[in-house]
């Protein structure tokens, strides 16, 4: 007789015994197999949320180092050469011209760094979705749980 053959066999019997030492058990045995198993759930559920929000909190502080440090290189390159472009200018035209044009460039450079960071920022989710979801699942299961209990329940006590 191969493996299979034999749980085919065996498993109208095992059932059978399921079914009956689920009705045998009382009440509070099967909501403390409830409680316990949620519980097992909801702390699984708290551990794959905090290795989400972690990776999430990873990206969003690599895009705030970077937005930063395009702050900060972006204020010093500035002042230095703008300072030096338009002086440079103002050998050929009047220095307010020679500031102006300069300053365009310079904002035009920053507009391109915060578009990038805006961009990159974007991408971050602050919200656990694999947690969401599986959560969601997990109350479908409990809901089902309860559900088979309750008739499971019904039935032993209109057959007594």
């Amino acid at each position: 007789m191969t493996d299979e053959t034999r749980r085919t066999v065996r498993e109208p019997d095992h059932a059978a015994r399921d079914r009956n030492s689920r009705e045998d058990q009382s009440l509070g045995t099967l909501l403390s197999d409830v409680a316990r198993d949620v519980s097992d759930l909801l702390r699984k559920e708290v551990e794959l949320a905090k290795v989400e929000l972690r990776e999430e909190a990873s990206k969003a502080s690599k895009a705030g180092a970077k937005l930063g440090a395009a702050a900060l290189m972006g204020h010093f390159t500035l002042l230095l050469a703008s300072f030096a472009a338009a002086w440079g200018l103002a050998e050929v035209m009047p220095e307010g011209w020679a500031f102006l044009i300069v300053a365009v460039v310079y904002a035009i450079v920053a507009a391109v760094l915060y578009v990038n960071g805006r961009k990159q920022l974007r991408e971050v989710s602050p919200m656990p979705r694999q947690t969401r979801e599986t959560l969601k699942e997990d109350a479908s299961w409990v809901r089902e749980q309860m559900r088979l209990g309750t008739r499971s329940r019904a039935r032993g006590k209109t057959s007594a």
